[in-house]
């Protein structure tokens, strides 16, 4: 990796680490219906002008219904779940949760697509669950909390969230191999803000928003997701998927950092031990330290 790939991988898991702040700020007066919708809708003004400008519309059109579906499963309804768990749980808790999103994508994998796993990938699958179980076990308070959500629904919200990434993933690897990113991007934001539209009209807050939750929207929409989605295509592009999904390894971090910082949140050592731990079986179940899958 280059030095301006390097930068742009910072820069992108310090934007996916805040997300997960800002979902924190807003989730609560927008509602996670509303917030999702912004979410997308702001991110699909952006890429769509974007696309548009280097003549990537047609391939949108030709493949309009997987990109539709990828932006249901990838984006509208984890965007939507993961708003639901930043009324219960942590900035740094949700971004550990977010790693196992390439568990479910290995896991689905083999699944759907017949791709076997050595070994060793099956180790990591074995570990990043054991992580994920350990890392619920102490959040399994069904009481709601004061947004009227329990710990144990933000975690499987996470959960639920993270599997659908994972099938996403792999949706796109059976049906958009090949399609310029760039059109993935946008027209799976605007699929998404069509299927939030009328949901977030009829669940739009009573009372508007205040200055901080529009402005961790805005940033959610714009920095976190429209922003964030060129710098991950564009290292796709120049140092290939492996690279790239080392992000995954740097959000905690930068999570943290951005909880610690604007919401004074300190994690446990048990949150510590088990994002640890989810580190490593993700590392393991994606091939990132060896055990590359083979194809059946």
């Amino acid at each position: 990796m280059t030095r301006r790939d390097f930068a742009d991988l910072l820069l992108l898991a310090a934007l996916w680490g805040a997300s997960f702040l800002f979902m924190r700020l807003g989730a609560a007066e927008f509602g996670p219906v509303a917030l999702a919708f912004v979410r997308v809708a702001g991110a699909a003004a952006l890429l769509v002008p974007l696309m548009l400008l280097r003549g990537q519309g047609a391939a949108w059109r030709t493949h309009a219904r997987p990109i539709a579906g990828v932006g249901v499963v990838n984006s509208a309804l984890p965007f939507l779940l993961y708003a639901v768990a930043a009324l219960a749980l942590t900035t740094a808790l949700m971004s550990v949760f977010n790693a196992t999103a390439s568990i479910w994508g290995a896991l689905i994998a083999w699944l759907w697509l017949k791709e076997r796993l050595s070994p060793l990938r099956w180790l990591g699958l074995a570990i990043g669950v054991a992580g994920v179980v350990g890392l619920s076990w102490g959040k399994a308070d069904l009481k709601a909390g004061e947004h009227g959500v329990s710990a144990a629904l933000g975690v499987a919200a996470c959960l639920a969230a993270t599997w659908l990434y994972g099938l996403g993933a792999n949706v796109s690897r059976r049906w958009l191999q090949g399609v310029p990113p760039l059109a993935v991007a946008a027209g799976s934001q605007t699929a998404a803000t069509l299927a939030l539209a009328l949901p977030a009209a009829l669940m739009w807050p009573a009372s508007t928003p205040g200055a901080t939750a529009w402005a961790a929207a805005l940033a959610l929409s714009l920095l976190c997701t429209g922003l964030a989605y060129i710098l991950y295509f564009r290292l796709l592009a120049r140092t290939g998927a492996a690279n790239a999904m080392s992000v995954t390894f740097l959000i905690p971090a930068f999570a943290l950092l951005w909880g610690f910082v604007a919401l004074g949140e300190v994690p446990t050592g048990t949150m510590l031990v088990g994002c640890g731990v989810i580190l490593l079986g993700t590392a393991l179940a994606t091939g990132l330290l060896g055990g590359r899958a083979r194809a059946a």
